[in-house]
């Protein structure tokens, strides 16, 4: 299995040297760049052109790509001309927010997922499983930046519930308990926001696979034998009904991580989602690619770490 991982991640760098080059020319093609409306009008253009020549803004896209990743691999990743800051420092300062909150989210998704998928093929065509179906509709159809609003509104402004921007209330000092509470108080009301919208997958594999699990010979033979119902389905029906949810578990942690740029946004949460949305209204191309890199990249360890956990779900199954 080493060995494999090993091969794996060594595929991942001709597949990130292409991100790169599509990441950088998608970026490149965009319209205006790092001084486009920051200038006062009046200016001679001499001189806003000779600002241009000293941040290498007039260099063919060619080079300013070969500049780019000789830069990254030398562990510079260039400076936010916005901020002007390292781009590293910046994205260190959001990644944990971020982090933190995919986290939160990925649990609270498996127990509202979960539970429901189980029950809802357990007793599939009830009320319940009807419900839940209705439930399953609507969470896929609602835009995330509706329901976040929703939310706000009713437990933001209407009940007081939960504050509706920020990480943390001021004036908390930062490694007490106190501001650990804080920052978990302000990630309740977003990570319930992309919860909701983030089980419709887990709970309607789930459900398909215990509709169909119910009716393999192993389920027959186990009540004939006269196996409770609940042991049944806790360790048998479950656990092979699982395996779908399982090979997407890698995928559901990175692309929470990189998906939440409307949460983040509509919530004024500062991560990685709302830095990207500043990059490219304000065309700091230097955070903006990196962050589309750094994210491509997780992608690319998510599909690693989806196959490892098919691996110990279920022993049967070696990843070549």
């Amino acid at each position: 299995m080493w060995k494999t991982i090993l091969r794996r991640i060594i595929l991942m760098i001709p597949q990130i040297f292409i991100l790169s080059i599509i990441v950088f020319v998608l970026g490149a093609l965009m319209p205006g760049d790092a001084l486009t409306g920051m200038l006062d009008p009046n200016l001679d253009p001499a001189q806003i052109e000779a600002m241009r020549e000293q941040l290498g803004l007039n260099k063919s896209w060619p080079q300013r790509y070969i500049d780019w990743i000789t830069g990254i691999l030398n562990g510079d990743w260039g400076r936010s001309w916005h901020h002007r800051q390292p781009v590293m420092s910046i994205i260190g300062q959001r990644i944990s927010p971020t982090i933190q909150l995919s986290l939160l989210t990925v649990i609270l998704s498996y127990l509202i997922a979960l539970p429901l998928g189980l029950l809802a093929g357990r007793y599939n065509e009830s009320f319940f499983d009807k419900a839940v179906n209705l439930y399953n509709f609507i969470s896929y159809a609602i835009p995330s930046f509706v329901l976040g609003l929703f939310l706000i509104w009713i437990f933001g402004y209407t009940l007081g519930w939960f504050p509706t921007t920020g990480t943390v209330s001021p004036g908390l000092t930062p490694g007490t308990m106190e501001f650990a509470m804080s920052r978990l108080y302000h990630m309740i009301l977003p990570a319930i926001t992309l919860a909701l919208l983030s089980t419709t997958g887990t709970i309607q594999y789930l459900r398909t696979g215990v509709i169909d699990a119910k009716s393999e010979d192993y389920v027959r033979t186990a009540k004939a034998k006269g196996v409770p119902d609940s042991v049944i389905y806790r360790k048998h029906i479950f656990r092979n009904s699982i395996l779908p949810i399982a090979a997407f578990f890698g995928f559901t942690i990175t692309g929470l991580i990189g998906g939440s740029v409307f949460i983040e946004n509509v919530f004024t949460y500062p991560g990685m989602g709302k830095l990207f949305v500043e990059s490219i209204s304000l065309r700091d191309f230097s955070v903006m690619l990196a962050i589309t890199l750094i994210s491509g990249f997780m992608t690319l360890m998510g599909s690693l770490l989806s196959d490892i956990i098919m691996i110990f779900v279920d022993p049967r199954i070696r990843i070549k």
